[in-house]
């Protein structure tokens, strides 16, 4: 069994440790150890599984299903992209560009770019110098406007501001600032006192629930919490020895129970026994199914010749003998000549033998 191998051993405990740590730590190591032993081999046991499981099916399936997913999903929209949509968009852009470009830069070559010069000439003719003189006569109103605003609101309103605004208010932020201070006062006293109720009702008495009490408790339950991490950990290391162990002698178990057997049988027993099968009955059995091949092919090449003969007989009989059928047709060589331009010891056809 191939199971994860465990981490090495646990650090040291610290110097100076109490007799409360060592009388905690030693039944909660045996209480974790005992629990944790078999969440160990089963969890060893789940991995071993879980890789023959995604070796043997989960990774072939993934890859058929990425397979069809790429064939249904990926190449349609693939080719309907490369061959639909981009040629769609090509015709797209040439229509936008003779439809809706070419009209345009025309537009604003022949009408827009005239008018615009038009419109430039009016501005500095005839705009600018009108607009010189309305400005002229605007600034002369507007310091006309300006000499009344000054003497008829300007002068008043500062002469107000200053001999009978000012010692109005500064009459009024005197009290405000004097009734600020007496509500200050008042609240002052009154949060005083409440802080001094709280501390004494409150906050003293909690802070020695919390120094005498839960600082203690506290403190015990960290070190039990410690303990206890540390005997997780260290029952997870010592069951991962004794799973590591228990899956070897299992696989041991199962090579010489199973596998050694079967592999004697297989070659001890039913190797020598195939091949005194092969050599006394397959191999006598294929040279006879070879040779009653052989003989069935040459009767079957008998029996088509003589069919093929009874058939020229046949319809001799009926059409009788046809022009130049007397002789026997001579087999020849497909690489001879046939006729007068065969090669003969007595003809003069090569070039050695002529006269």
């Amino acid at each position: 069994m191939d199971l994860e191998k465990p981490a090495g051993p646990p650090a040291a405990a610290p110097a100076g440790e109490g007799c409360l740590v060592v009388a905690i730590r030693v039944p909660v190591r045996i209480v974790v150890l005992v629990l944790v032993v078999p969440v160990r081999m089963v969890w060893d046991a789940l991995v071993v599984a879980g890789r023959f499981l995604n070796d043997t099916l989960l990774r072939p399936l993934g890859r058929a299903l990425l397979w069809v997913g790429r064939a249904v999903f990926v190449w349609p929209f693939v080719g309907l992209w490369r061959y639909v949509l981009v040629p769609f968009g090509k015709g797209l852009a040439w229509l936008g560009k003779v439809l809706v470009v070419l009209p345009a830069v025309a537009f604003y070559r022949h009408v827009l770019t005239p008018f615009g010069h038009g419109v430039a000439w009016l501005y500095a003719r005839v705009l600018t110098p009108l607009g010189h003189v309305l400005a002229a006569i605007g600034a002369g109103v507007w310091a006309g406007v300006v000499w009344l605003g000054r003497y008829l609101v300007v002068v008043p309103s500062a002469w107000l501001y200053r001999w009978i605004l000012t010692p109005v208010g500064r009459a009024i932020a005197w009290c405000a600032k004097g009734l600020v201070w007496l509500v200050t006062t008042i609240v002052t006293g009154i949060g005083t006192g409440l802080y001094w109720i709280t501390r004494i009702l409150l906050v003293l008495p909690a802070l020695a629930v919390w120094r005498w009490v839960l600082v203690p408790v506290g403190r015990v339950l960290a070190v039990v919490a410690r303990e206890v991490g540390d005997a997780l950990g260290h029952a997870w290391r010592v069951a991962g020895h004794i799973s590591l162990a228990v899956g070897r002698w299992l696989g041991t178990l199962f090579r010489w129970v199973f596998v050694e057997p079967v592999r004697w049988v297989y070659r001890s027993v039913l190797t020598p026994v195939g091949h005194v099968v092969r050599d006394a009955v397959l191999r006598p059995l294929g040279d006879a199914a070879r040779t009653v091949g052989r003989a069935g092919r040459q009767a079957l090449d008998a029996a088509r010749a003589s069919v093929r003969r009874a058939r020229a007989d046949f319809r001799r009989a009926l059409l009788g003998e046809p022009a130049g059928a007397g002789k026997e047709p001579q087999l020849t060589h497909r690489r001879e000549p046939i006729g007068p331009e065969a090669r003969t010891l007595g003809g003069s056809t090569t070039a050695l033998t002529k006269d």
